[in-house]
């Protein structure tokens, strides 16, 4: 399989980003819940970093969901 790294953060972000707008906190409220700085989040939403698994479990924890949530499928 080949899997473009660029559109899975891209869509990874793209979860993060509407998880977070259905729980409707901005980003630095969020970013500050999670423990990270306003433009980590913004760069992941943004489909520019590529988060630890430890992160991606932490994004998880501060949107009150499963971390399998926001990764389910993007391989596909």
């Amino acid at each position: 399989m080949n899997h473009d790294p660029e559109k899975i953060l891209t869509q990874f972000g793209e979860r993060v980003r509407i998880a977070r707008h259905k729980r409707g906190v901005s980003q630095e409220a969020f970013a500050d819940s999670a423990g990270f700085h306003r433009t980590y989040i913004s760069a992941i939403e943004r489909g520019k970093r590529n988060p630890s698994l430890t992160n991606v479990i932490r994004l998880a924890e501060a949107l009150e969901t499963d971390p399998s949530s926001l990764l389910k499928g993007l391989a596909s």
